[in-house]
């Protein structure tokens, strides 16, 4: 029998899990309350000499009494040195995040009856190294076999075009609880392309919250004459946050949403109307019409007609609020479909992780029939397929169809490392891109170098990410993602040649290698960070995770 691949679709503000059902149908589990999706949202209980780790609706309901001991939309945190303390205990993002995970993967293995290990983890496109490594992390210290990281928007393209029937190039417009992509992507009968995609992962639904919690700050003071600052109070910007997010809702349905909350002594009445609701989040609005046309821009650097699309796909609960359709066919002249807002990513995610294990054990077993270099006969290939029917409880030409398939996606960001150049007559250190932001992945690029000076010791490499296109860039542009250090045999003289090589995988995963071509010196790093929990800490908070009861 084939093991199960379940889906998940880790959110800022909500999450879920799915998997491919006894009809190969890729299913949403409902959680203990019988939701689909499940808060991201964890509150460490105090029971005395104990704490209880509660996680989902009742966290979330806990916040407004207990806002100290609550941690959420712990995603934005992602791949950063956040710490959150408990009883001097601390916590890292990836560790909080991980939490959400056995939540989910708990009330899963309640629903079907069995033991949840293999998953694929979904992350914005937008996410970098650190935030894709930090994501992975996660769901090793909750005890799972991530066995892929993907992202949102190729997820609900793989759920969108599971038939693949036809050949289209669709936009996905993605907006979440708290992170926005915007990726175009030609889906064909035998591929899933990513064109480009771009981005904020700090731009989604909470933005939309916070900025309602601005005008009721606003209201507050005009009402009461009272100047303070109401959202020092945790009660009180608890109480905030969520009387925000529930009027954003009701507007997505109705045309005003009341409001009420109270600060000390002093209550406050606020009718917000769906007409001040798009005027005091306009600017939200044209930011993400700004970044699609950004992207579309990048598309047509690709080739005349690149930046075509027949399709747009709304993702994500945001995607709900009438100004965003609104606005989209205002700006692009065409009607979007809503796919399946809530679900379509970890519906996605399980249907990649169920083809990704097709593909796998078809190639395995070409390789055990014939070797990896000896050409399989027809009869040896039906006999292969006949096979995977059986296991997979799929047909033939799905097994043909999925084994063929190539899903392709493209660099978020941009790679190189800090160099000496010439410019206008100086000699300045710049960061050198070597793999550029939308380069179709796998990636591998080199480029020499040469030692600054005669006999030289040593070559730092430093590894940089940024956003940017361009060839050369100031320090400041970039983000410093580790570094290394190449030792160099005496004797060599200025100028001496070093060969750096970048390789970016279908998984983001960064490696590098620095040769001193002289003497054939070589270093090899892939990069970690102490932004990213290390290999050491996973151990220990797996332990620590293990003492942790989740509820």
């Amino acid at each position: 029998m084939s093991k199960k691949v379940y889906g998940i679709d880790l959110g800022t503000t909500y999450s879920c899990i799915a998997y491919m059902d006894e009809h190969n149908k890729a299913v949403v589990l409902r959680n203990s309350n019988g939701n689909l999706t499940t808060p991201s949202v964890v509150f460490f209980e105090d029971e005395g000499d104990t704490t209880n780790i509660v996680v989902g609706e009742a966290a979330k309901e806990s916040g407004k009494l207990y806002p100290n001991d609550v941690v959420s939309f712990i995603k934005r945190q992602m791949g950063t040195d956040y710490e959150f303390f408990n009883k001097e205990e601390k916590y890292r993002a990836e560790e909080i995040s991980a939490l959400i995970l056995r939540k989910l993967v708990k009330d899963a293995e309640d629903n079907v009856g069995e033991e949840v290990k293999d998953v694929v983890i979904t992350v914005p496109a937008y996410f970098g190294i650190n935030e894709r490594e930090a994501t992975k992390r996660a769901g090793e210290i909750a005890g799972l076999n991530v066995i892929d990281i993907i992202n949102e928007p190729t997820a609900a393209a793989v759920a969108y075009g599971i038939s693949r029937d036809t050949t289209k190039r669709v936009l996905v417009y993605d907006l979440g609880g708290g992170t926005f992509d915007v990726t175009l992507i030609e889906i064909t009968p035998n591929s899933i392309e990513v064109v480009v995609t771009g981005g904020d992962h700090n731009l989604g639904g909470k933005n939309w919250d916070d900025a309602i919690i601005n005008y009721l700050v606003d209201q507050y003071h005009e009402q009461t004459g009272n100047t303070d600052d109401i959202l020092e109070d945790p009660e009180t910007a608890k109480d905030l946050e969520v009387s925000a997010e529930n009027a954003k809702k009701t507007l997505s349905d109705r045309k005003k949403a009341p409001i009420r909350f109270v600060h000390g002594t002093e209550s406050v009445r606020v009718e917000l109307t769906r007409e001040k609701f798009e005027e005091i989040t306009e600017i939200l609005n044209d930011r993400t019409v700004e970044l699609t046309k950004l992207m579309l821009e990048d598309a047509k650097k690709k080739g005349e007609g690149k930046d075509s699309f027949d399709e747009i796909i709304l993702v994500g609960g945001s995607t709900r609020m009438p100004q965003i359709e609104a606005r989209i066919i205002q700006e692009f002249g065409v009607q979007p479909i809503k796919f399946d807002p809530d679900e379509a990513v970890a519906k996605g995610a399980t249907i990649y992780g169920m083809e990704k294990s097709v593909r796998d054990w078809v190639q395995s077993k070409k390789e055990e029939v014939g070797g990896t270099d000896t050409p399989l006969t027809v009869e040896q290939e039906e006999q292969i397929t006949q096979e995977a029917e059986q296991l997979f409880r799929i047909s033939s030409s799905t097994v043909k169809q999925i084994a063929e398939t190539k899903i392709i996606n493209v660099s978020s960001k941009s790679f190189g490392i800090v160099a000496r150049v010439e410019e206008n007559g100086e000699s300045v250190d710049r960061v050198v891109n070597l793999i550029f932001k939308n380069d179709a992945l796998p990636k591998e690029h080199t480029s020499r170098f040469g030692t600054v000076e005669p006999n030289q010791e040593d070559v730092l490499i430093q590894i940089m990410e940024n956003e940017f296109s361009d060839e050369l860039l100031k320090e400041y542009d970039a983000n410093k993602l580790g570094e290394a250090t190449l030792l160099l045999p005496s004797g060599l003289s200025e100028g001496s040649p070093i060969d750096i090589t970048f390789t970016l995988n279908e998984n983001g995963r960064l490696d590098v290698k620095g040769v001193e071509v002289t003497n054939n010196g070589e270093i090899n790093t892939t990069i970690e960070t102490t932004s990213v929990i290390s290999e050491e800490q996973v151990v220990e908070a797996k332990e620590k995770s293990k003492a942790l009861v989740v509820m």
